[in-house]
């Protein structure tokens, strides 16, 4: 897959499906760069919905180590990714490699190009809750992807500060806004209804959007969001429920043991990225444990209520738009009469903290200028 034509070679690297929401605006904005030789590389650590994330914006990957098995442990997700990549690494020889936010994929593959002296260029770079259990193994797979990085592409100016508290040089990150708010922008202005049939019933009806899979919320914590959704259903007999599930079959069963008999509840697979848009474009709020999902509420102005204690977004809370809520039955509950009751709204004059669409761009940029001349920064 490598080129001789005088072009560099950038590999871009995605595992699951919200990095290749928030790479996709990156790889094609790379690939406007007509010196750059830009390549794709899944690691399979989500399958099927990693190509279902990337197909809306007519990308599939170039190669894909097709790592994911069932029940897969994080143990055999780093080592899988890390010896994968490395090979691939060895094969094409790129001259830089991006990756993105805080997953294994990211990493492990960060890793495997230190290790072989290719410099990093990290797309979400400086995001820290303070907490490595919480999100947990995120925290630590962002840390360590942050050390061995060259270059820093920070969502915002808290998030650069983090990175100069922790000695990185201000000469190698970049302000950007966040990859997200691109998709977002992008694909917003694109869906007009849903795909999905079974979706078609909640056009028009008050309903909320939820998402759930944090490891640390995996058990008990999911089954009290389960049942203060329930509850809070109780409460508003208009009221309508979306649950696109996570794939984990431990997840799944507890959504489907509290709320699967309950008529005003949709259960059901991930939504493809349209259809996802659509639905957080159109729900009253969303309760979420997903970071890219505080981010994508403040670009649709949409309440989110956060399934989480701690968050490595922090601007989500300053900017009003996300709530702290963990996995309490009654603060979730309490929290979501105070929206639905017109008691908690976001504040009138409320921009998105994570930029203006235009992340992508800024970042091939610096891409470019850094391929051709690597002694810039």
């Amino acid at each position: 897959m490598a080129v001789d034509d005088g072009r560099k070679t950038v590999v871009c690297v995605v595992g699951t499906r919200p990095e290749a929401i928030k790479m996709a605006p990156v790889v094609m904005a790379l690939r406007e760069e007509n010196s750059l030789n830009v390549v794709l590389l899944a690691t399979g650590q989500h399958s099927q919905m990693l190509y279902q994330a990337l197909e809306p914006f007519g990308l599939s990957p170039d190669h894909d180590l097709k790592v994911m098995k069932e029940r897969q442990s994080l143990d055999y997700v780093t080592s899988s990714v890390l010896c994968g990549v490395g090979e691939f690494f060895d094969e094409i020889r790129p001259n830089v490699v991006l990756v993105h936010g805080d997953t294994t994929t990211t990493m492990a593959s960060a890793l495997a190009a230190f290790y072989r002296h290719i410099p990093v260029a990290h797309v979400e770079a400086g995001l820290r809750s303070g907490d490595m259990s919480r999100p947990f193994p995120e925290e630590m797979n962002r840390v360590v992807t942050d050390r061995i990085s060259s270059l820093y592409f920070a969502p915002t100016g808290k998030s650069k500060d983090n990175l100069l508290r922790e000695g990185i040089g201000e000469e190698r990150i970049w302000v950007t806004g966040n990859t997200v708010i691109d998709a977002l922008i992008w694909m917003r202005d694109k869906m007009a209804r849903p795909s999905r049939e079974d979706l078609m019933a909640f056009e028009g009806k008050r309903f909320l959007l939820v998402t759930a899979h944090r490891r640390e919320s995996w058990g008990e914590p999911m089954r009290e969001i389960a049942l203060a959704l329930r509850d809070i259903l109780s409460m508003d007999e208009d009221l309508m429920l979306l649950v696109p599930m996570h794939r984990n079959p431990d997840v799944r069963a507890v959504w489907r043991e509290v709320l699967g008999d309950h008529d005003r509840v949709l259960l059901c697979d991930p939504l493809d990225y349209p259809d996802f848009v659509w639905a957080m474009d159109k729900c009253l709020f969303m309760l979420s444990d997903s970071g890219g999902v505080q981010e994508e509420a403040s670009g649709l102005k949409k309440p989110v209520l956060i399934l989480r204690d701690v968050t490595e977004r922090p601007e989500v809370l300053e900017a009003g738009v996300g709530f702290l809520v963990g996995t309490s039955r009654e603060r979730i509950v309490s929290n979501a009469l105070e929206i639905l009751e017109g008691r908690k709204a976001l504040p009138a004059s409320m921009g998105s903290p994570f930029g203006d669409g235009r992340a992508s761009r800024l970042i091939a940029e610096v891409i470019c200028k850094f391929v051709n001349n690597p002694i810039f920064i």
